[in-house]
Order: structure tokens, then sequence, then C-alpha cells
């Protein structure tokens, strides 16, 4: 299957002393890719790369890549626009000679395959914006309401003192208005 968003470089087209190059998503691409990550739309996607190759094939690719996504918000379910700005470094290999090592390090520089002595910028930039995308998007000024929240007073809670609330009653609440 092709990726949504696919801008292929040859890898012996990058200069010895590196090469500049920026890409920008369509609309269409912008969708797709939206559909694949389960989100409500993005768009204005864009990544700027410095290449650079190095040893063996290998490629050394910096990436500045910002976007305008609609994302929902987790506690209201309301959608609400945000932007992604990320920068990155990968280290494009060879797939004859790449390897997935089972200790991965943190600190280290993320290494992907290539194949067919062409790197996808279009890929690279739509799992980094991927990466990028919040888990758990909370919509600026977005409260959960206070008839879901369960809360408890300790038995020996002081006047004046905040009651304790518990951290899964609005889930159990909700669980039970749906059952």
């Amino acid at each position: 299957m092709d990726p949504e968003f696919s801008r292929r470089v040859p890898v012996g087209r990058i200069a010895a002393k590196g090469m500049e190059t920026s890409i920008e998503a369509t609309p269409a691409e912008c969708a797709a890719l939206a559909r694949r990550f389960g989100i409500p739309a993005i768009r204005d996607l864009a990544c700027r790369y410095r290449l650079v190759p190095g040893r063996q094939g290998e490629v050394m690719a910096e990436g500045w890549l910002t976007a305008h996504v609609t994302q929902e918000c987790v506690v209201s379910l309301e959608p609400f626009e945000d932007a992604v700005a990320e920068s990155f470094t990968v280290r494009c290999i060879p797939a004859e000679r790449f390897r997935e090592d089972d200790e991965v390090d943190p600190f280290s520089i993320d290494e992907v395959p290539y194949e067919r002595e062409t790197i996808d910028l279009g890929e690279l930039a739509a799992e980094e914006l991927s990466l990028g995308l919040d888990p758990y998007p909370h919509k600026p000024g977005s409260v959960i309401p206070v008839e879901l929240l369960d809360v408890e007073e300790e038995d020996d809670a002081g006047e004046g003192e905040e009651p304790k609330r518990q951290p899964f009653a609005a889930l159990a609440d909700l669980k039970k208005k749906h059952n």
C-alpha cells in the first residue's frame, strides 16, 4: 500500500555537501492522513529538511515540521484547532543494512530503513506528525462537569480543607448512566 503523503528523493541526488528541500501536503493528502490518525482534520502540513549523506548509503535527515490540526477534546468531545511544531533528526539506512535492536537507547538518533535507493520524506513527515499529536488532546478551558466528579469527604478532613476527589469516579458515573 502506498503512503497517503509520499515525496520520494533519490539518495543519489543528494550532494556530498548536503541538500535542503521542503515539502507540503495537498488538501487530499491531509484528509487521508487525518483518517489514518483518527482525527477530524489536518491542514497546512509542511516539513523542511536538511539531508546530509553519510557512509554506506546512510543519510542524516534533520526536519522541521509544522501542521494545523483539528482534534477532539477528551473531556468535552468538542473539536478544537491546534498547531503542531516539531523538529527531529533521523538516520535513514538502506533496508538491507537496517536491523532493529531489542534494546532501544531512548537517547540515540532514530534510525529508519529506506528501499529502492529513495527516501520517502512525505512518509517520514507523516510519522513524525503522528508522534507529535497529543494522545489525550484537551481543549483549552474545558473542564469535567462537577456533577460527574465523585467528591468524598475524608474522615479527618478539617473545616476549610478541600475534599478528596476519586480519580476514576467520573468514569464510573458515566458507565452507570450508559448501562
